[in-house]
């Protein structure tokens, strides 16, 4: 998907928060229930997130520069993390007004009216949430991801509210509401830490899965020859763009040029084998014990042949 297609889906999120908030406040206005004044205060959080998430892919897109010369993808989880913070925030916030609730119980009214109000501003958010998902999924993007979840959030919170704001109708127990409300506020809040620890990961270089790594190793490994090896396989992550670098160990009689050729390769069947990769080789010579030994993962790597089975 372009650039400008992968912002327009962030528009529509912006659309459908603005949909949301004003349909979830009239919910809350009509009936006086705190859950609905909590769901309202969450799509007014997906405003903000929505917004911060529009100007971040704008940046994230920009081509590498002479300041950036692996481009502005990180800013990705720089803004998924703003955006796990702001749920956090929405979170204690519903838990504080639910606990003022207990403390000041009222009365609830209207409240046909208002549940229908809400589970249409849930539709809404369930629609949209789902399509960011899906692309952000597919784009590799977590901005997109991170948004449609915040929106799949929302939609989980109304299905709660608007459940308890319908048995406290049919019970007549008003103190129902403010409890779901605090329940809500604390599975708010939970989400957005799990968001905020995984933009923290990749702004730190976090590696590729498991089985990302294991791919790579296993192409590698069937497209070298015997008498050479490899080692000190790093991968990291920056929005939708992986990359890889390793040490490539050659018999120090080749040229450069069949080295060249050999590390060509392995690249272009990393590339397949992995889309989108970006690939750095590094050409070692394998007699050379400086080449076992020059590399900062030791203990790290998984086994393969040994780092310490050096040539003598």
């Amino acid at each position: 998907m372009s650039p400008r297609g992968l912002r327009a889906l962030v528009l529509l999120s912006v659309l459908a928060a603005v949909l949301t908030i004003g349909l979830k406040a009239t919910a809350w206005r009509l009936t006086g229930s705190v859950g609905l004044l909590s769901d309202a205060l969450e799509s007014l959080i997906n405003l903000f997130a929505a917004l911060t998430a529009y100007f971040a892919l704008r940046y994230a897109q920009r081509p590498a520069d002479a300041t950036h010369t692996y481009g502005h993808e990180k800013i990705e989880f720089l803004s998924s993390g703003v955006e796990g913070v702001l749920i956090v925030v929405a979170g204690f916030g519903t838990a504080w007004v639910a606990i003022d609730r207990l403390v000041h119980p009222a009365p609830l009214k209207d409240l046909g009216f208002g549940t229908a109000l809400a589970l249409v501003a849930s539709a809404i958010n369930l629609v949209v949430g789902l399509i960011l998902v899906r692309v952000g999924r597919r784009e590799h993007s977590i901005i997109l991801e991170a948004d449609g979840k915040h929106l799949l959030t929302d939609v989980w919170t109304s299905v709660a509210v608007v459940t308890g704001v319908i048995v406290v109708w049919m019970t007549g127990i008003d103190v129902l509401d403010p409890i779901i409300a605090i329940v809500v506020g604390v599975n708010i809040t939970v989400t957005g830490f799990r968001l905020v620890r995984r933009s923290f990961d990749g702004l730190m270089d976090h590696a590729l899965s498991s089985e990302q790594q294991e791919l790579l190793r296993e192409t590698i490994r069937a497209n070298t020859p015997l008498g050479t090896d490899f080692h000190a396989l790093r991968t990291r992550q920056a929005g939708a763009r992986k990359f890889a670098d390793f040490h490539l160990l050659v018999p120090g009689k080749r040229t450069v040029r069949e080295a060249h050729d050999l590390g060509m390769k392995v690249e272009d069947a990393l590339h397949s084998a992995v889309p989108g990769v970006e690939v750095t080789i590094h050409i070692e010579p394998i007699e050379d014990r400086a080449s076992w030994e020059d590399h900062a993962l030791r203990g790290i790597e998984p086994p393969g042949k040994p780092v310490d089975d050096k040539p003598s």
